[in-house]
């Protein structure tokens, strides 16, 4: 079984995802943070679920869809997938700290 490990970007991501939502409804931040730990699931049963990432255009860096979020990550070998961070789709991948001057 595949492995999934959460970076401290997309930590933090979802961290400030629940904020901005909770400032109207702390029950749809909940939903919402469940519905990105539930969609990362997939990877469990395939790593490459997801699209490799056009920004970047490595295989091993792929993305899942959830609503209006890309959850962007990694397959860092045989039996693991790192989560790299989370997304808003209408912003640059390219201005989010995790790709900044990479």
């Amino acid at each position: 079984m595949v492995k999934i490990k959460w970076n401290e970007d997309a930590i933090l991501d979802m961290d400030e995802i629940a904020e901005y939502i909770a400032q109207d409804s702390e029950f749809y931040a909940l939903i919402q943070l469940e519905k990105f730990f539930e969609r990362v699931e997939i990877l469990k049963g395939n790593m490459k679920a997801g699209k490799v990432v056009p920004e970047v255009g490595e295989e091993k860096v792929r993305e899942l869809i959830e609503g209006n979020y890309r959850i962007i990550y990694e397959i860092k070998g045989v039996s693991t997938v790192e989560v790299l961070c989370i997304i808003h789709g209408m912003r640059l991948l390219k201005n989010h700290r995790k790709f900044k001057g990479e």
